[in-house]
């Protein structure tokens, strides 16, 4: 089973992930549309520099997240959860990225910020009850 490919596959299949940031002590959370790079592992999101998780960034890019399957059948449960380090997007091919996926959000000349994935936890219930799979950029 190649991990990073069914991981892929996952994160295509949605368009919503959780945000987590911190700063001084004060963590904060937040949902963001997102495009995916698979030639980097990275993720893009839109946002503005007065939202409370950029104002977190700014002081301490180390952030974490997820993408989930909200289902009640323990079976299909799915979740995947990252880590990584998120910076302002200045790589025009992945703001392409992001504006066709999300065509409607260029008229707002959104800002745009590259979450790079340092690692993936995803636990897939179909595989068996509690069955995790993980990837590390490290190791890859």
């Amino acid at each position: 089973m190649d991990i990073l490919k069914k991981i892929t596959h996952f994160i295509h299949e949605h368009h919503v992930l959780t945000l987590a940031t911190s700063h001084a002590n004060r963590p904060h959370a937040c949902s963001l549309f997102y495009a995916y790079d698979v030639d980097t592992q990275s993720f893009i999101v839109a946002s503005s520099d007065e939202t409370q998780h950029i104002q977190d960034i700014i002081h301490n890019p180390l952030i974490a997240g997820n993408i989930l399957l909200e289902t009640n059948e323990v079976g299909k449960i799915q979740g995947l959860q990252f880590k990584g380090v998120i910076e302002e997007s200045l790589k025009e091919n992945q703001n392409r990225l992001y504006f066709k996926r999300f065509p409607y959000a260029k008229v707002l000349s959104p800002k745009l910020w590259i979450i790079e994935v340092e690692s993936f936890k995803m636990t897939d219930n179909r595989l068996g009850f509690g069955k995790k799979l993980f990837w590390n950029r490290d190791e890859s």
